[in-house]
């Protein structure tokens, strides 16, 4: 189950870049329980890789630092990446198209249930590349509605473009004219809860994401923007995992413009000024922890 991942062993690859959510607002919550948030996301160069080849039997191979912790679930068949195949075939089949069998290799990166779409961003990439493998034509509805039955997240994920995120996150406006930012990404490999981190909350009616009539067109202007939003997730977050609260500090330490925890954490970022200083507060991090996960990248630009 374990092997080495080649990008030249397949047929094609897709990138999973982990999402980021620069500001999480609670919202309300719906009759069915499901929370109402509003998120201004971005994503990342750095994350997993999923590789595809057609082949005489379906077939699922990880690699990857983070790859061990998945190696059960996936043998049981509850990794998202093979929902994702098999809803897709379904879908495929019922339209007339012809989606034979296909190994996939996933190149695990991302630390596991951290917060910044790990398996939804897996989730996404297999239905891209699927969609391009297996030379899909689904109407785009029809593959929006296949992202949510495999989590609120896919459709953000299935984008992989800056954007604001509304309602439990299927109302999606991208943001053709957002920059790239410098970023370091911390997490301390401590498991965090979503649903005890959502049961924790204060208050489930948090005022919105508002934007004043004129959006930000600078780079100075939406760090400026992003320090004055927030994530209301990360207050109980921190309650019930001290090492939020270090960590934040740690990177904000380091000459961080912005620090904040992405999505129910545990993993926080911090916006830079440029690459260099990202790359080298990246580098003392990992020297000051190194058995926390530190990675410096940078952020996709909208439009790309």
């Amino acid at each position: 189950m374990n092997s080495i991942f080649a990008a030249s062993d397949f047929d094609l690859t897709e990138e999973a870049p982990a999402k980021i959510n620069l500001a999480l607002h609670v919202t309300g919550r719906r009759a069915d329980s499901y929370h109402l948030l509003d998120m201004l996301v971005t994503f990342t160069r750095h994350g997993d890789c999923l590789g595809f080849r057609l082949g005489e039997n379906d077939e699922f191979n990880l690699s990857g630092r983070f790859s061990p912790i998945l190696i059960a679930e996936a043998d049981a068949g509850g990794n998202l990446v093979l929902k994702a195949r098999d809803l897709l075939r379904g879908a495929a089949l019922t339209a007339g198209f012809d989606a034979p069998p296909v190994s996939i290799h996933l190149e695990k990166n991302l630390p596991i249930a951290s917060g910044i779409g790990g398996g939804s961003a897996d989730a996404a990439a297999a239905l891209r590349g699927l969609m391009r493998l297996w030379r899909l034509k689904l109407p785009t509805d029809a593959l929006t509605a296949i992202a949510l039955k495999l989590g609120a997240d896919v459709p953000m994920c299935l984008a992989s473009k800056p954007l604001i995120a509304r309602g439990i996150g299927e109302a999606i406006e991208l943001l053709a004219d957002f920059p790239s930012f410098p970023i370091v990404l911390g997490n301390p490999l401590v498991g965090v809860s979503t649903p005890e981190v959502f049961r924790s909350l204060a208050r489930k009616d948090n005022p919105p994401l508002v934007f004043s009539a004129q959006m930000p067109q600078t780079s100075a202007q939406w760090i400026e923007t992003i320090g004055r939003l927030r994530n209301d997730l990360e207050p109980p977050a921190r309650m019930l995992c001290s090492e939020i609260a270090a960590l934040s500090q740690l990177i904000e330490s380091r000459g961080a413009v912005v620090t904040r925890m992405s999505g129910s954490g545990a993993t926080c970022f911090g916006l830079f000024a440029d690459s260099d200083e990202a790359s080298a507060a990246a580098a003392s991090l990992h020297s000051s922890r190194p058995d926390w996960y530190f990675q410096a990248t940078e952020t996709l630009a909208g439009g790309i």
